[in-house]
């Protein structure tokens, strides 16, 4: 570019190549400076995303643990459970089998205090229907008194 003599005496061209060569090296400086600082903050985001991964993998293994854990929890509780229901079943059948037996031995008194049945005082002596009772009542000679409880 030529330089020419203004009517003021300064030289405009030359003026205005150095305006514009300063604000190309300062637009130069801000462009270097944003990149830079551009780079900083994709290395800044790339380090959280990276910590955010790694706690999310420790937190994945720690529930992963926990649930093993709880896992094994419910299956000892599940046998204890289904442990304790066949000992109930035991006991109840064991129940069931002695509410019978005291059930016939209710009908067997009612069946005495009433006079009823083969005894009832009229074709016996006294001494024997005492006896005969007391071998009834005896309970070793009731069969089913002396079966087993099965369990």
């Amino acid at each position: 570019m030529k330089s020419m003599a203004t009517p003021g005496g300064t030289f405009s061209g030359s003026t205005q190549f150095q305006s514009s060569g300063l604000e190309e090296r300062v637009v130069d400086q801000r462009k270097r400076k944003r990149t830079i600082s551009n780079r900083e903050s994709a290395r800044r985001s790339r380090i959280r995303k990276q910590q955010h991964m790694d706690d999310l993998v420790a937190q994945a293994s720690q529930l992963s643990e926990e649930n093993e854990f709880i896992l094994s929890r419910v299956n000892l509780t599940t046998q204890m459970f289904l442990h304790v229901e066949a000992k109930n079943s035991v006991l109840r059948a064991q129940l069931a089998e002695l509410t019978h037996r005291l059930s016939s031995l209710h009908e067997i008194i009612d069946c005495f205090s009433l006079n009823c049945g083969p005894y009832d005082g009229n074709d016996h002596k006294d001494g024997d229907l005492m006896t005969n009772s007391r071998d009834f009542l005896n309970p070793w000679n009731l069969i089913y008194l002396n079966q087993p409880i099965m369990y």
